[in-house]
C-alpha cells in the first residue's frame, strides 16, 4: 500500500495531536500513552527503517508485542511518514486499516499483527535467528512487551532461548507501568539477566536516557531495556 499525500514534517510536540485524532478505545488509552516516548525515540534515533523501504531486507524490524491501544504507534508511524494523517481519524472504523489492533497487511511498516499477548518476544526471537540464518548481521531486531504481558509463559521461554544462543541483534523494551500481577523477584531486569542478557534500567520519560539505552554496546548477548513508566490507574 503506498500513499501520495504523506506529510513527514512532524515532531515529537505534534504526537499528542496526532494521537487525539484517534477516538474510541479509551479503555486502552493508558496502554497507548505509557508507550509513546519509548516508541518515538526508536523511530527517530535508531531503527534503520524508512516508509520508503518497508521490505528492506537489511532494513531493522520492530516489533510491537503490546499491541492493544496501539493509538501511540500509529502516531508514531503516521509522523514518520509511513501513512498519511488523514487515517487517524478513521482509527478502528470498519473500513479503516487502523484496527484496535495492528495489522501487517494492512498498515504499512508493521512487521506482525498483534493484541494476543506473549507472542511478540517468542516471534522476535524467530525473526532473529531468521536474519541470521540469511546472513543478514546488520539488521536488529526490536520487540517492545508489557510488564504484565511477561506473566505469559511463552516469554519466558523466548527469554532462555535468546540468551543461550547469543542473539546479539535482539533488543527488547519491557514498558514497567507496574500493572504485573506476579511481578518478579528482584525486578524484571534481574530475569533477563539470569538468562544471560544485556540489561538497562531507565525512566521511559527520558529520551536521552532511552537513547543511551538503546545504544549502549552488548556484543555477543540480546539487550532489553526496563522502560520505567507512572503507574497504570
Amino acid at each position: 500500500m503506498t500513499f501520495t499525500d504523506v506529510h513527514t514534517g512532524y515532531g515529537y510536540d505534534d504526537l499528542p495531536r496526532l494521537m487525539s485524532l484517534m477516538t474510541g478505545d479509551e479503555k486502552h488509552g493508558p496502554a497507548a500513552t505509557s508507550t509513546l516516548d519509548v516508541v518515538w525515540v526508536l523511530y527517530d534515533r535508531v531503527l534503520r527503517v524508512s516508509a520508503e523501504g518497508v521490505d528492506a531486507p537489511g532494513r531493522d524490524r520492530f516489533l510491537l508485542s503490546k499491541g492493544h491501544g496501539p493509538m501511540a504507534y500509529y502516531a508514531v508511524l503516521a509522523a514518520k511518514g509511513f501513512f498519511p494523517e488523514s487515517l487517524l481519524a478513521g482509527f478502528g472504523a470498519y473500513d479503516s486499516p487502523l484496527g484496535h489492533h495492528p495489522d501487517r497487511v494492512l498498515v504499512p511498516g508493521v512487521e506482525i499483527s498483534s493484541g494476543s499477548l506473549g507472542h511478540g518476544l517468542p516471534l522476535a526471537v524467530g525473526s532473529a535467528l531468521g536474519l541470521r540464518a540469511r546472513g543478514l548481521s546488520g539488521a536488529a531486531v526490536w520487540v517492545l512487551v508489557g510488564d504484565a504481558e511477561l506473566d505469559e509463559g511463552s516469554n519466558h521461554e523466548a527469554i532462555a532461548y535468546a540468551g543461550a544462543v547469543g542473539l546479539e541483534r535482539l533488543h527488547a523494551v519491557v514498558v514497567d507501568n507496574g500493572s504485573a500481577s506476579h511481578g518478579r523477584p528482584g525486578g524484571i531486569a534481574a530475569r533477563f539477566e539470569a538468562a544471560g542478557w544485556s540489561t538497562a534500567t531507565v525512566d521511559g520519560r527520558d529520551h536521552e536516557a532511552l537513547y543511551e539505552a538503546y545504544t549502549a554496546p552488548h556484543p555477543g548477548r540480546p539487550h532489553v531495556v526496563v522502560a520505567r513508566v507512572e503507574a497504570k490507574v
